[in-house]
């Protein structure tokens, strides 16, 4: 059994009979996962809300799991109301992100804006590991919905541009969100970049978050690089 599916079921033994799915995404369901570089990204549907006891049980899981060659695991709980209701920025029963770093814990959130890219790609790329399928527990999200958000934090990242520790991810990104604009289709990170550099061959920041999120320790990428990929993804499409 592999990591996931052992906390999948883990997450459906707390869960019980309101447990609607447990869906995989990202980087492992859609192609792209890197061992010790990538995440495990869970979504779990439930029929109604958590109890403290839930919520309390679901963190302890998450923070002593197994996670094999995974860097860390990332959850969000919805209820199944909020998974068949979109909305810009729907409530969150539970968000648990556990990082080599940090640990990020958040309930009961009556809103949350990153929410429907997450559910965007969910559906698009998600895998059932317990339970219905993403198709049939979520609803589409507006893909504007999801380039505006994306736009949001393209805007953010030109303010940051000069924050090392975060550069590769803010690039690699922003290719994500180009690549979404221009085509309304999820793509892992690594791809997006790809296809961005037959875009334009001359945003080397592109080339240099590559080999620096492939392993290169070495790889530099630069500051006013980061600014002109940023500013390049704002200006395919815009928000209708």
């Amino acid at each position: 059994m592999t990591v996931h599916d052992a906390i999948a079921r883990s997450l459906a033994d707390i869960l019980g009979r309101d447990c609607r799915s447990v869906i995989l995404h990202g980087s492992l369901a859609a192609g792209g996962f890197r061992p010790g570089a990538s995440d495990i990204d869970l979504l779990a549907v439930v029929d109604r809300p958590l109890t403290d006891g839930q919520a309390d049980a679901i963190v302890a899981l998450l923070l002593d799991a197994d996670l094999g060659d995974a860097t860390g695991v990332e959850l969000d709980v919805i209820t199944a109301r909020t998974a068949r209701s979109p909305m810009p920025a729907p409530p969150l029963e539970l968000h648990v992100g556990r990082y080599p770093t940090e640990v990020e814990i958040e309930r009961r959130l009556t809103a949350a804006p990153d929410l429907p890219a997450e559910l965007s790609m969910a559906r698009q790329n998600g895998r059932a590991l317990v339970g219905a399928t993403p198709e049939q527990v979520l609803a589409p999200i507006p893909p504007e919905w999801v380039v505006a958000r994306g736009r949001h934090w393209l805007r953010t990242w030109q303010g940051l541009t000069d924050d090392t520790d975060h550069a590769a991810f803010m690039v690699l990104t922003a290719c994500r969100i180009w690549r979404f604009t221009a085509e309304h289709v999820h793509y892992p990170k690594t791809v997006a970049a790809r296809w961005v550099l037959t875009q334009d061959p001359s945003l080397s920041a592109v080339g240099q978050a590559l080999r620096q999120y492939e392993g290169d320790s070495a790889a530099v990428v630069s500051v006013p690089g980061i600014a002109d990929v940023l500013a390049r993804a704002l200006s395919v499409g815009s928000v209708s």
